[in-house]
């Protein structure tokens, strides 16, 4: 195979797990944008079912979901027929931005193929009903950017979850894990943000990480443990675009935890508060810093040509 498709680096990084017995599990959220795209200014697009534009974001509003009730409906029935596991919708903190959960799944190939779908229906289908849909990273100025966060567990020959401990803390392993994400996470920014404008999403209080942390039940955090039952114990990876490679990305993931679970290393303590407020070290805010970490990030040669 090329080696430079993504897919197959992806299946590269599933090997690894393999020849150890090991299986992950993931889950992707997609946040995206309906536009109205027909004029020189982006615009949240007329509702088809008031006749009118909505002039303020609602975040988890039922009432902003019916507005585009009949788009909904249809994505639904596609991803149905499509075999695509489409979970909870919500509306976001933008002005017509929308997230929606993908269920998790054993095979990470399978995950970011239905995610690479799921992009590709939602445009399509937006089309069809007189708008856009864009997975931009950041397509206003004013509005939080849109992320693909992924939620991973990895379970042994067993089945078993091996970041479980019966508690709310979680395993070694699983901080092991988080450590080899925090390690390769520099490095890796230029897979989490592969466009110039991606870097724009990436700035303080704006539901966006900027700082390399971990934390328990944070969302200022890159990397956020959820709370809930200890046997779906998982960590939750939240630095990616929206305009992620969903391959790439759960390669360059998937493959820092094995990294940090291959060498048993141990991050730092888990913050508290306001991650933004924090000393951390930064995740690169710009293309030229993010290619020269990549370029020189000896964790990301490790996962990307082994």
């Amino acid at each position: 195979p090329y080696p430079g498709d993504p897919r197959h680096a992806l299946r590269a990084v599933l090997d690894r797990y393999k020849a150890r017995g090991l299986t992950p599990v993931c889950a992707v959220e997609l946040e995206f944008f309906l536009i109205d795209d027909s004029g020189r200014n982006l615009q949240v697009p007329i509702s088809p079912r008031s006749g009118k534009r909505r002039k303020a974001a609602e975040t988890m509003s039922i009432r902003a979901l019916d507005q585009f009730d009949l788009f909904f409906t249809d994505l639904y029935d596609a991803c149905e027929e499509m075999d695509i596991p489409a979970d909870t919708a919500i509306s976001e903190a933008g002005l017509g931005q929308f997230e929606i959960n993908l269920m998790h799944c054993d095979d990470a190939l399978r995950a970011a193929d239905d995610a690479w779908l799921f992009k590709m229906l939602v445009k399509g289908l937006a089309r069809r009903h007189g708008f856009a849909a864009s997975f931009m990273a950041k397509p206003y100025e004013d509005y939080s950017g849109s992320g693909l966060h992924t939620h991973f567990s990895v379970l042994d020959e067993n089945g078993d979850n091996i970041f479980d401990d019966g508690g709310p803390k979680g395993t070694d392993t699983l901080r092991h894990a988080v450590a080899g994400c925090m390690n390769a996470m520099q490095g890796s920014a230029l897979v989490f943000c592969p466009h110039a404008n991606s870097f724009d999403r990436m700035v303080p209080e704006s539901h966006a990480p900027t700082g390399v942390c971990w934390a328990y039940e944070n969302r200022t955090a890159a990397i956020r443990i959820p709370s809930g039952s200890h046997k779906a114990r998982r960590i939750e990876h939240r630095v990616s675009g929206g305009d992620v490679n969903p391959y790439l990305m759960l390669a360059a993931v998937l493959g820092a935890a094995l990294n940090g679970i291959e060498d048993a290393v141990e991050p730092p303590a888990p913050i508290t508060g306001n991650a933004y407020a924090a000393d951390l070290p930064q995740i690169p805010g710009d293309w030229k810093s993010a290619i020269d970490a990549f370029e020189n990030s000896a964790e990301v040669k490790r996962i990307f040509a082994p």
